[in-house]
């Protein structure tokens, strides 16, 4: 993976949401401080988080640990949510209900 994929996701995380670098902390039940976060996201600088910290910072972005992690270059975990199999739901109604 590229050095700045970490920095990427954050960033666009944070956008997306309208999250804080506050808040972002505050949901990683403040084990990543608001300021690495910032640095994190910052355009041109370096990332680093270990195995460890995964977790929670994908917990602060919203997003499913395997994502921080493969951004990050660090091995996937198991995941029990990777069975589930989705699709759409939705169907086309026209003007006469039908």
């Amino acid at each position: 993976m590229a050095p700045e994929d970490l920095q990427q996701l954050v960033r666009r995380r944070l956008w997306e949401l309208a999250r804080t670098v506050e808040e972002a902390s505050r949901r990683s039940r403040w084990v990543i401080p608001a300021d690495t976060i910032a640095l994190m996201a910052r355009k041109g600088g370096r990332s680093f988080i270990s195995e460890g910290l995964a977790q929670f910072l994908a917990r602060a972005i919203d997003v499913p640990e395997n994502r921080v992690r493969r951004a990050a270059g660090l091995p996937p975990v198991g995941d029990e949510r990777e069975s589930i199999t989705t699709r759409p739901h939705l169907r086309i109604i026209g003007k006469d209900g039908a």
